[in-house]
């Protein structure tokens, strides 16, 4: 197989979750199995992804038959059956499958798909909880945080540092952030140097401490 092609992932359970990731995978490219126990969801997805069954997927036999075993990642996207979750990563994974993402919907359930084979586990709806709380302030445009405390954001360069090169504002060491670039309408983006000059009306990139973003973003 060719370096630059994007190997194919089976992508078990198509509903809001799993059919956008099924979607975005097939527009990146990529060949995508769809696997969904409802035949509505399936006939919906079956002009939009390589291939799309109606299946159940925590039959491992069921699986091996459709060639499952050939694939290297999957995802399980199902949340609402946590025993059909369980049971499809559990047959995934005794088939050899090494690249398992599966949704959660709460720890101790994280926690039972890491024991028996998942490798990434997440949590979308905790996640685009937390980023709307976040946005919710309007001074952050865009929010992405890690599991550490850590976040990369986008926001309305605050008024304080307008009309200074970033080596003048220092950022970093008065509000504990670094400026990763900057875009100003009409221009394209900017990586950020010392002597980048800030204008009124830049958005900028930054990354640092959740608590120092937000306290950044209201100077």
């Amino acid at each position: 197989m060719s370096g630059n092609k994007r190997r194919p992932v089976v992508v078990v359970g198509l509903g809001r979750f799993g059919g956008a990731v099924a979607l975005t995978l097939r527009n990146m490219g990529t060949e995508v199995l769809g696997i969904d126990m409802d035949a509505q969801r399936v006939q919906a997805h079956a002009n939009e992804l390589t291939k799309v069954v109606e299946a159940d997927s925590t039959d491992g036999a069921v699986l091996h038959q459709l060639g499952v075993a050939d694939f290297e990642a999957a995802v399980v996207a199902i949340g609402s059956d946590i025993e059909a979750s369980v049971l499809t990563v559990l047959a995934l994974a005794e088939l050899g499958l090494t690249n398992i993402w599966a949704k959660a919907t709460n720890q101790r359930h994280a926690r039972i798909l890491e024991r028996i084979g998942a490798t990434h586990v997440v949590f979308p709806e905790q996640r685009m909880g937390e980023r709307v709380a976040h946005l919710l302030n309007e001074r952050l445009l865009d929010f992405i945080a890690f599991d550490d405390e850590f976040a990369i954001a986008r926001l309305c360069a605050p008024e304080p540092i307008v009309g200074l090169p970033l080596i003048t504002s220092a950022c970093r060491a008065k509000y504990n952030v670094t400026v990763v670039g900057v875009k100003r309408t009409g221009e394209n983006f900017i990586h950020a140097v010392p002597d980048t000059l800030i204008f009124p009306g830049d958005e900028l990139v930054v990354s640092g401490r959740i608590r120092d973003i937000e306290r950044f973003s209201a100077i």
